[in-house]
């Protein structure tokens, strides 16, 4: 079977001084392996192919046979590492947290044990005959989080 330790190392020699990081590998028992990579900038398929074939030239299909799958973390997909929040910090994401409270809020900040949104919320005022925006930062800690997601509006 292939280590996972071996790819990571394999993809972190080919995107050093690059601004593209790992957001997930997944190597089965059966030598399937999923690379999942995302930057800045996106990643573009011409990046995945090359990726694919530098990994794919330091095995030999004769001793290890594999299936290797190289793609970008999808747009919906849920950010699994701390790079993906900080790459999104001033976007819209939907949170769900693990009590089943699903807020929509702009990401403001994310460290390596939180993050901050800022959630816009309807208030009445005392006295006053119409409701008013007021914003409010919340942070939630990663472990009380089922997921954090891009959030995708047509308007």
């Amino acid at each position: 079977m292939i280590q996972k330790e071996l790819i990571y190392q394999l993809i972190e020699e080919f995107i050093a001084d690059t601004e593209h990081f790992i957001v997930d590998v997944k190597v089965s028992p059966d030598n399937d392996i999923v690379v999942e990579l995302d930057s800045a900038k996106g990643i573009d398929i011409e990046y995945c192919a090359e990726l694919s074939r530098y990994i794919e030239s330091k095995f030999d299909r004769e001793v290890e046979d594999y299936e290797l799958e190289v793609g970008s973390a999808g747009l919906s997909s849920p950010f699994k590492v701390l790079k993906q929040y900080q790459k999104n910090i001033g976007n819209e994401v939907e949170v769900l947290t693990k009590a089943g409270q699903k807020i929509c809020a702009v990401l403001k900040d994310a460290t390596e044990e939180a993050f901050m949104v800022t959630v816009a919320k309807q208030v009445k005022p005392e006295g006053a005959k119409r409701k008013v925006t007021v914003e409010e930062d919340v942070v939630f800690p990663y472990n009380e989080v089922k997921y954090t997601k891009y959030l995708i509006r047509f308007k």
